[in-house]
């Protein structure tokens, strides 16, 4: 076994366990609302920030302001994490097992039902079944199988399971629509998703309403719809931001389309796209990877330069101001480290570099950035606990929850009081308010009141 794949051994401090010793490697990230979660080499999964909903999984709903491990993943042999907005799904290849925790109405948790989950549970109708890739969106789950099918589960009230119908479904269901058609990846915004086969073809449904399915319309799509107005390209990769999209052709050419109010197509201006249109700013680079925040956009190249663009009021694109920007700028780090792997949350930044340094920046009020503080930070900071350079070397919690002793279920009418609508204070209960924001994107954290 390598050096940075052997055991942790465990000391504690100060009340709370602490894991320390050889470094492990950081081999995913994945970024939600206001939380974040590593995979770590030996399947170790950490969480931190936001809590409340139990996406953390550590069996309470505490927020944690440093990376705390998931101790209930710890024999599971995960391989794969993804976070949704308030909830969380991490897959295990050897046990062919996926799990999911957190926030649970509409069914996004998969489990037949919509109660909130503390601790990570399997999710029963996906058991046995090989998983190549799973993506979360707002209040919707997918995943691929490793035959190229889809299966969805969650909140459908534009379409976005792609089922043919805009009932919620609270198990997982297989997207018919697709059967002869072998897709290679998914991904899930707010209300819309969309898929790339294997063939390269691009495809979107559910909530299009700024053109964010890239269909040439501002139509809501109850099945996937194909994308044919990117003449000679083949898809590689897709993501979703909140309301839009963006895609990589073979070519390493970027495309982005959909809603572009805070500059986050990045094109250089603010209007929205109906069809996917290339980057040009970007022409002289090929793209690796991409990732959508909430209202902003990252693209990685293949020489590991960073380049963000879009809302920046707390600082989320990470170039040192809080301005908007609507074109691509690069993101610094120190000593010129070259990124490697990159994840948006809504309103905050995560990023691995070669030297297996881990970075954060943007809004930090939950402890989403695991700098042990809640500041917002408008540039890359290493996070101390996870990276080979951090000035005290690895440095994790262990979660002391015992999971065992919790009440694991949870329905929202035992935790919150009031659910409130969608609509924002002083707006008028039409599409748009009178400020000319959409009524269903919250100004504010604050998405239910504990009771």
């Amino acid at each position: 076994m390598a050096k940075e794949e052997q055991q942790m051994n465990s000391s504690s401090s100060s009340g709370s366990e602490v894991v320390s010793g050889s470094i492990r490697r950081v081999l995913l990230i994945s970024a939600g609302a206001s939380h974040t979660l590593a995979l770590l080499s030996g399947n170790v999964v950490c969480s931190w920030g936001r809590g409340e909903d139990g996406q953390l999984g550590h069996g309470d709903a505490e927020d944690r302001f440093t990376p705390t491990q998931l101790s209930a993943l710890d024999d599971k042999e995960i391989v794969s994490i993804t976070s949704g907005a308030d909830h969380t799904t991490a897959y295990s290849e050897s046990q062919m097992q996926v799990y999911s925790w957190g926030w649970g109405d509409f069914g996004r948790l998969g489990h037949g039902n919509s109660s909130d989950l503390f601790s990570p549970q399997p999710i029963k109708a996906l058991q046995g079944v090989r998983i190549k890739q799973i993506a979360c969106g707002d209040s919707h789950c997918l995943a691929v199988t490793m035959e190229g099918e889809v299966q969805s589960w969650g909140r459908n009230q534009n379409g976005q399971l792609g089922l043919g119908t805009t009932e919620d479904s609270l198990v997982p269901r297989k997207i018919e629509a697709f059967k002869g058609i072998s897709v290679k990846m998914v991904a899930a915004g707010a209300e819309h998703t969309a898929a790339v086969t294997e063939d390269g073809e691009l495809y979107g449904w559910g909530w299009g309403r700024y053109g964010n399915l890239g269909l040439g319309d501002r139509d809501d799509r109850l099945v996937p719809g194909k994308v044919s107005t990117v003449e000679g390209e083949k898809m590689t990769l897709v993501a979703c931001g909140w309301r839009h999209t963006i895609s990589v052709s073979s070519s390493g050419s970027l495309y982005t389309y959909g809603w572009s109010k805070y500059g986050q197509l990045g094109h250089g201006d603010f209007g929205d796209h109906l069809i996917p249109h290339k980057l040009e700013a970007l022409h002289e680079n090929r793209i690796a990877q991409i990732s959508g925040g909430w209202r902003h956009t990252m693209a990685l190249t293949t020489d590991g330069k960073l380049y963000g663009w879009g809302w920046n009021k707390f600082g989320q694109v990470g170039v040192g101001d809080n301005t908007d920007h609507c074109s691509p700028v690069q993101v610094k780090f120190p000593l010129d480290q070259k990124v490697v792997n990159i994840s948006c949350g809504w309103r905050h930044t995560v990023a691995v570099t070669e030297r297996q340094n881990v970075f954060s920046w943007g809004r930090g009020t939950n402890g989403q950035l695991a700098h042990g503080d809640s500041l917002d930070r408008n540039v890359p900071k290493i996070i101390e606990a996870l990276s080979m350079d951090g000035s005290s070397g690895q440095h994790i919690e262990a979660s002391k929850a015992d999971v065992s002793s919790e009440k694991t279920w949870v329905s929202p009418t035992e935790r919150y009081a009031v659910v409130p609508n969608e609509n924002v204070q002083g707006q008028s209960e039409t599409l748009f308010g009178k400020n000319g924001n959409d009524v269903n994107v919250p100004e504010s954290d604050v998405k239910r009141i504990r009771i």
